[in-house]
């Protein structure tokens, strides 16, 4: 596989699919989205794609569903399933089913990179496979402020905080040094 496949990253949270894809755009990595797994099936068909970055939970369905279908339709797609929920078992199903490496979330892009065979592992830090917290904790927060609507109020009772802290953090802008992307 070389960086001018096009992959496809399938996942249900729109603005984790939206910030994965710019940060393997800006690896030179052409990709397509889907949310569910009709249109995963669907973009697949038409893209054939090299890779398939495949989310475990598709809001009601399991994206192990996915993995033979896609196999089927390209063997030698690199196929990574992805997942908040990470257990033994779940990884153990995945690979059996036929995927290629199983990744916890978020993965970022030198990960990804690493997983598909385009980056050495010595060529990059341990560091870069460690998600700061600064920015789970920022990821988390928008999570809560999507789920309740943008209501402040409500996502700091969700997070189980003040809601003037939460608007502490809220007003803290993230400087060069505090880059929330997945790179």
């Amino acid at each position: 596989m070389n960086a001018s496949d096009v992959g496809l990253l399938i996942d249900d949270d729109e603005l984790y699919l939206r910030t994965l894809q710019r940060s393997l755009t800006r690896h030179h990595l052409e990709t397509r989205t889907a949310a569910s797994i009709a249109e995963a099936l669907r973009v697949a068909e038409e893209t054939q794609p090299a890779f398939a970055l495949v989310d475990l939970k598709l809001g009601e369905d399991s994206g192990l569903t996915l993995i033979r279908p896609l196999r089927a339709l390209r063997p030698d797609m690199r196929i990574l399933l992805v997942t908040g929920y990470a257990s033994v078992a779940t990884a153990v199903e995945a690979i059996k089913r036929g995927a290629d490496d199983y990744l916890p979330k978020p993965a970022t892009a030198p990960m990804i990179l690493r997983a598909l065979g385009l980056v050495k592992a010595e060529s990059t830090a341990i560091e870069s496979t460690m998600t700061p917290l600064h920015r789970l904790e920022w990821e988390h927060i928008q999570q809560a402020l999507h789920e309740c609507g943008g209501n402040v109020s409500a996502a700091a009772r969700l997070l189980g905080m003040h809601r003037r802290s939460l608007q502490r953090k809220l007003a803290k802008k993230p400087g060069p040094e505090r880059d929330l992307t997945l790179e």
